[in-house]
């Protein structure tokens, strides 16, 4: 099936063809990256988690980097990011 036209998927945690998955520890992963985004420090971009992601999935870093500005502190922020990148977005549910 020929990949439809959109943009990058370079955020998505996912592969392409059928014959890979990934395995993720979303919470774990959720944790790692709270850490980040609630780290003051500019040492938090050594992060091996934030190494990772410049491999894995580098359209993540900026939005992670955003989040360290906006001031996020909550962990459902960062879950609810974790979990959009990882599976995507689920539709909105439309009202009968």
């Amino acid at each position: 099936m020929p990949l439809t036209p959109g943009p990058p998927r370079d955020s998505v945690l996912r592969p392409a063809s059928p014959f890979f998955r990934l395995l993720v520890d979303e919470d774990g992963l959720t944790d790692a990256l709270l850490e980040f985004v609630t780290d003051p420090r500019g040492s938090r971009n050594d992060r091996a988690v934030i190494q990772d992601l410049h491999d894995l999935a580098p359209g993540m870093v900026p939005v992670l980097e955003a989040m360290v500005i906006d001031g996020v502190e909550q962990r459902s922020d960062v879950a609810a990011y974790v979990h959009a990148s990882l599976f995507g977005i689920a539709p909105a549910s439309l009202e009968d």
